[in-house]
């Protein structure tokens, strides 16, 4: 029986005759995971509040490695951003790579190095604001380190999240990892140029998808061919005009 709250607990007799008794769960790991958390969520509510202030469209975009992230924002910046206030945010465990693409293409980048870590939280995204001062109007991005579990679970204060999710993944997705899909604004289905090489379902994978989020809006896109970007820009600049708006 666990000394703390009285839950059960299992005890483990080794071959020399030593007994261990181990509760099911540690009260001090919960507790210092809720005082992580609790942390986080003040910091993004500051980043929220100042980024509302000057009326900054925050998108956290999300997605496993591989799923498109980078090469969506690239054309994006091109295509639909030049000459438009942008900069990103980017997050990786190593390299400069992404920072690198993304100012070739055109932005403002800041290059956070994770390391071990799985996810940015708010602090890193306060820290690379700082270092880009991104001007009232701005639009900022948040590319997230690729991974479809962390992610999803700390709040940035971004305004909406964005999940890229690539048809060469599976359309099991959205059900293997709900708590992303759960969260995310919009999905988008990328790499659908490679559709006619794969075995992929895309009326199943939206099916999975609005099992998990019934609300979320899902758009087919291409970031390598262009297709299907048109729906991703008209969604933009309707975010776009609320901030702008919101003023």
């Amino acid at each position: 029986m666990c000394d703390i709250c009285g839950c059960d607990s299992h005890e483990h007799v080794h071959e020399d005759g030593t007994r261990h008794r181990h509760p099911h769960h540690d009260h001090r790991v919960v507790e210092l995971e809720e005082r992580i958390v609790g942390k986080n969520d003040a910091l993004a509510q500051r980043n929220r509040a100042w980024l509302a202030q000057h009326a900054i469209l925050a998108l956290n975009l999300m997605g496993a490695p591989g799923a498109g992230k980078t090469t969506l924002l690239e054309r994006t910046i091109r295509e639909r951003l030049a000459g438009r206030k942008i900069v990103v945010v980017e997050g990786d465990q190593a390299t400069a790579n992404d920072g690198e693409r993304i100012r070739a293409a055109g932005a403002a980048a800041v290059q956070i190095n994770t390391g071990a870590g799985c996810h940015l939280d708010a602090a890193m995204v306060a820290r690379g604001l700082a270092d880009l001062v991104p001007p009232a109007g701005a639009v900022v991005v948040i590319e997230n380190v690729g991974n479809l579990v962390c992610p999803a679970l700390f709040d940035l204060g971004e305004r909406r999240r964005v999940v890229v999710f690539s048809a060469t993944e599976g359309e099991d997705k959205p059900l293997k990892y709900p708590h992303m899909f759960r969260a995310a604004h919009l999905v988008l289905l990328n790499k659908i140029d490679l559709l006619p090489h794969l075995d992929f379902d895309v009326v199943r994978a939206g099916e999975n998808a609005r099992r998990v989020n019934p609300d979320v809006e899902l758009l087919q896109v291409s970031a390598r061919s262009g297709e299907g970007m048109r729906g991703w820009y008209d969604w933009l600049e309707r975010e776009m005009r609320a901030i702008a708006g919101s003023r």
